[in-house]
């Protein structure tokens, strides 16, 4: 027995990913519920404080929010490739090749850093008039160009979590973002308002925090993972770059529908509400985004186990993980609807607190309300698309996400806010309706692709066996 594999069938993530799946999921999700709710902070402290600036300012973020979504949406896709491709190469006992799978996503991390820097900030403006920021431009752009000098810091961080995924080890990922969440809540009031920056102060907070978060994955990295980063060892693959790519790309896709999705929703309420409903939907949707953090979290859980079990051949544990995945998520994402219901006139205050602001406090109670319902089919979508991306097949999850979240969404959206007159709240229940729509079609998709998976692997058993007695 190799050094290597002996390393790997000691190591604790390892042999989390390559026990019982219920267990695996379980384990890992636990810790990245805690680390993702955490990370989920940095946009809800950013849009508290900013809420105190007014409902010019809060808006002028959002108009940000799907650019931001883009910039953090491809290394999350590449992260996710890693999770899948170096999760498999473990399951395989490899670790030479997991190391070097490694190598490869930090190559990608410098290539799409330059991409991102140099883009956004030459087309920024543009592509905030696009979204209809309109008088708020200027406060936009106050924000986005200081926020997008960092996208290294954004890039890094994404892509090293999905590396620390892929080997089990949810701990750190889970200190990282909590100590960047920490810096930020400390730093935001002294910028912003101590220090009189404005939203100037809000994107420097995120950025300041996002360095000090990245220099402290660097050190771990270079010290104290399963996965290590050594340049003497990296042999460049075209077959492991594609690996990632296949799941990459899509997942990371799947944050560029969502962004135009984000856009998309922006133009609707501009038609239908104006400024003030873009406000509300800003300030409301981070609340959202904390709440469908324990089914992304799951479904981050469920690409790691997936793609080990998968490397390791134990196909009949893919239909198990998608199921308890679900079931789980179901669970916590009930509690967590019936709370936000209960608790939204109160939560509505954080941001409606100023003299300019507090005419929007009913009006967000009503959305967060409305918006508890999206959250009870988001553990069947995100769990279905997360088998996708575990064995490989990114392109079946970006087409799952174009569905559920650009087509139908965007869709039901229109139909009941500009065509049948609903406005603002109309785009609310489009986004629950089509939510739902999507995940129902997200669900079917992946039992049938399980069980064709499964078919096709007692085949070729069958084959083997076949051959073998012929053999004999």
């Amino acid at each position: 027995m190799s050094t290597s594999t002996s390393k790997v069938e000691d190591t604790k993530g390892v042999s989390v990913l390559l026990g019982d799946p219920k267990k695996a999921v379980l384990k890992l999700s636990i810790p990245m519920i805690i680390a993702m709710m955490i990370n989920s902070l940095y946009a809800l402290i950013d849009g508290i404080w900013v809420a105190g600036l007014g409902d010019t300012a809060l808006a002028a973020i959002g108009f940000v929010n799907p650019i931001y979504l883009i910039v953090m949406g491809f290394p999350s896709g590449i992260g996710a490739g890693a999770t899948a491709v170096i999760s498999r190469y473990i399951g395989a006992r490899d670790k030479k090749q997991a190391d070097n799978a490694a190598l490869h996503v930090m190559l990608l991390t410098v290539i799409l850093t330059i991409i991102f820097t140099v883009v956004i900030l030459l087309f920024l403006k543009p592509i905030l008039l696009m979204f209809g920021a309109g008088s708020t431009i200027n406060l936009g752009l106050d924000y986005g160009n200081i926020l997008f000098l960092g996208s290294i810091f954004i890039v890094f961080s994404s892509t090293a979590y999905g590396v620390l995924r892929a080997e089990g080890n949810v701990a750190k990922t889970t200190y990282a973002m909590l100590f960047g969440a920490i810096l930020n809540i400390i730093l935001d009031p002294i910028f912003i308002y101590s220090l009189n920056m404005g939203v100037q102060g809000a994107a420097i907070a995120t950025v300041i925090s996002l360095a000090l978060v990245s220099l402290l994955l660097l050190y771990w990295f270079k010290t104290d993972t399963y996965i290590k980063f050594s340049l003497k060892d990296f042999i460049y693959d075209n077959e492991i770059t594609k690996q990632i790519l296949n799941v990459g790309l899509p997942a990371g896709s799947e944050f560029l529908i969502i962004a135009t999705l984000s856009g998309s929703l922006n133009l609707i309420l501009i038609m239908v509400g104006g400024v003030d409903a873009v406000a509300v939907y800003t300030a409301g949707w981070r609340v959202v985004m904390i709440a469908m953090v324990p089914p992304i979290a799951i479904g981050a859980s469920i690409v790691a186990v997936t793609g080990a079990n998968f490397g390791a051949n134990k196909f009949k544990n893919i239909d198990i993980i998608h199921s308890y995945g679900i079931k789980i998520g179901m669970v916590i994402v009930i509690i967590v609807a019936i709370a936000i219901f209960l608790l939204a006139p109160y939560i509505s205050y954080l941001f409606a607190y100023s003299p300019e602001s507090e005419g929007l406090r009913n009006v967000i109670t009503d959305f967060l309300r409305v918006t508890s319902l999206f959250y009870l089919f988001l553990p069947i979508g995100i769990s279905s698309t997360s088998i996708f991306q575990g064995v490989g097949k990114g392109l079946d999850s970006l087409l799952i996400v174009v569905v559920r979240n650009l087509i139908l969404d965007v869709l039901f959206a229109y139909l009941l806010a500009v065509v049948l007159g609903f406005g603002q709240y109309g785009v609310w229940w489009g986004i629950v309706i089509g939510n739902a729509l999507g995940s129902a079609f997200a669900y079917f998709w992946s039992k049938y692709y399980i069980r064709k998976m499964e078919k096709t692997r007692e085949m070729e058993k069958a084959v083997i066996v076949n051959e073998s007695n012929e053999f004999m």
